[in-house]
């Protein structure tokens, strides 16, 4: 009797699944630097695309080490590239005169198109970009966008009943 195991399957029986956005990053390769909970909170996330970061030196040493704050940031467009503002990362300790400028814009890497795409939508439509984390894919940077539209305090309020009313639920279903 043979018994044939694929990897994936191999790796849930060796170290079991977990859940949770870290499991999933995990099994993609990926390690997540960042994570912009308030984003979530405050905007209705509607399409999420991936941008490279252009980062210099000291900066990819201080995201490795988890020192970066999305919770103000944004991305605009400005003179036909990607910026995104606002991102502290918080200068490498060993980095000395070597340190950039903690709120800098970063530059975002994206094809033209995904550009003048995203550009148009935020001035047209009233959305916004916002940085929703930053992980680590194959020893690159990588910032995942989201095209948000802002919650109105009455919309805020009717998620976090939800999210009770859920809660609830399952407590009762455990008894």
């Amino acid at each position: 009797m043979q018994f044939a195991f694929s990897p994936e399957l191999c790796y849930t029986i060796r170290y079991g699944r977990r859940g949770g956005e870290g499991a999933v990053a995990r099994e993609r390769g990926e390690k997540i630097i960042a994570v912009n909970r308030k984003a979530r909170h405050d905007y209705f996330v509607e399409d999420t695309c991936e941008a490279g970061l252009v980062l210099h030196g000291t900066e990819v040493k201080s995201m490795r080490q988890g020192r970066v704050n999305l919770k103000e940031s944004y991305c605009a467009v400005k003179d036909r590239e990607m910026f995104a503002f606002g991102m502290h990362i918080s200068p490498y300790e060993q980095g000395n005169i070597y340190n950039r400028d903690p709120m800098r814009p970063k530059k975002l890497l994206l094809h033209r198109a995904q550009i003048i795409k995203l550009g148009s939508l935020v001035q047209r439509q009233g959305y916004a970009l916002i940085p929703l984390r930053v992980y680590l894919r194959d020893g690159r940077m990588k910032l995942e966008l989201g095209l948000c539209k802002g919650k109105k305090l009455h919309d805020k309020r009717d998620d976090a009943a939800e999210r009770s009313a859920k809660r609830d639920i399952e407590r009762a279903l455990k008894r």
